[in-house]
């Protein structure tokens, strides 16, 4: 099966001074989505930005919006992703208690369900809520922070979760987060991913642009 190679530009790595700016050059790239990194300082070591901030954003950006919650209790802000137009409504398996709740939840509000995984949480964790699942994202980094050294453990994670996929002829994605650059994208295509976040190799790439080409056609 051929899938379409996807990428996601995550804005926790624009500059936040030409916030603007940054997403209207993007809007001119080939990316899909706008990946929006929300942290709370609790579930991650660090605070990133809140809902005025993506409001913002939102102004400016022609693609969907892929929000990513690294917080407490996510189900908590459905109706405030919902508002914002969001495409895809990403949780934390670790995050949340009731997870099959949450992705129906997630669903009936109108959006793309997602659910992460970090580094140390094995796939089979979201085994049983495949189908109520449109995306999986595997987290390539420790969440909470950008710039991060990718997990080369993630190659063979995602050749388990297509496996699991495939196997159960559905038709959710696999999201890959943290660390992507020339060197792994074409791998993570290959094992299976459908679509790449990417922060740090696009905005500090002597042309964002073009390097969202080279990511996607690796």
């Amino acid at each position: 099966m051929i899938r379409k190679k996807m990428l996601a530009p995550s804005l926790l790595s624009a500059d936040f001074g030409h916030l603007a700016n940054d997403i209207e050059m993007l809007n001119k790239s080939n990316c899909d989505w706008f990946h929006l990194d929300v942290m709370d300082g609790v579930f991650v070591p660090n605070i990133s930005f809140g809902f005025p901030v993506m409001e913002a954003m939102k102004q400016h950006a022609l693609k969907p919006l892929d929000v990513h919650l690294m917080i407490e209790r996510p189900e908590k802000f459905i109706p405030e992703v919902q508002r914002l137009g969001a495409l895809v409504m990403n949780v934390h398996q670790e995050a949340c208690v009731h997870l099959h709740r949450v992705l129906q939840q997630i669903r009936n509000a109108g959006m793309m369900s997602g659910v992460t995984l970090n580094p140390s949480t094995p796939v089979c964790m979201v085994e049983d809520v495949l189908e109520d699942a449109d995306l999986v994202m595997l987290m390539s980094v420790n969440p909470g922070f950008a710039g991060q050294r990718f997990i080369e453990h993630t190659y063979e994670k995602v050749e388990r979760l297509r496996e699991m996929i495939d196997r159960r002829h559905l038709p959710t994605l696999i999201e890959v987060d943290g660390g992507v650059c020339r060197e792994n994208a074409a791998r993570l295509y290959e094992a299976g991913a459908d679509v790449l976040v990417a922060g740090s190799a696009v905005f500090r790439a002597q042309n964002p642009v073009e390097e969202v080409d080279i990511l996607k056609n690796c």
